[in-house]
């Protein structure tokens, strides 16, 4: 199936915010609350024109919110409905992040992931993302992660 990324408009917010919450929503039980993505403001996010949804005929079954941080480019989320998983997106959507940090002249961009999220450590290291820092974020015990890109 044929996936079109695009930055979200204000009528894909709820979208989004279902993608978001349905990919995430199975590690409540392993971390013992709501991943942090799921709390996040996508009206507000959408508005400031940092999240691209990845549409398969018109319906949004990925989402990407990228941000400019005091540390670089930032995959702030990165999601994937469940009934769209196993199909590339994820990973379409990873090189799109990629390649908006190089439009933007970032040599590298990074992002992190709950440190029980094992699943997710492993598919950014398969693809080149290298640790570099732990931190406590909000309550949430994160491992951060960085590629560097060729510009």
């Amino acid at each position: 199936m044929p996936i079109s990324i695009r930055l979200a408009g204000s009528d894909d917010v709820a979208s989004v915010a279902y993608c978001v919450c349905r990919a995430f929503i199975h590690y409540i039980p392993r971390i013992g609350k709501q991943p942090g993505p799921m709390l996040d403001d996508y009206r507000d996010l959408v508005e400031q024109g940092v999240v691209y949804v990845a549409c398969a005929q018109q319906e949004v079954v990925g989402a990407v919110v990228l941000l400019e941080t005091d540390e670089g480019f930032c995959i702030e989320t990165i999601a994937v409905s469940p009934q769209a998983q196993g199909q590339g997106i994820g990973s379409k959507l990873l090189k799109f992040s990629e390649i908006i940090a190089q439009q933007k002249g970032y040599s590298s961009i990074y992002l992190s992931t709950h440190r029980l999220m094992h699943e997710s450590q492993a598919v950014y290291a398969h693809v080149g993302y290298v640790e570099f820092d732990q931190r406590i974020v909000n309550g949430y015990d994160r491992i951060f992660v960085r590629k560097q890109l060729f510009l």
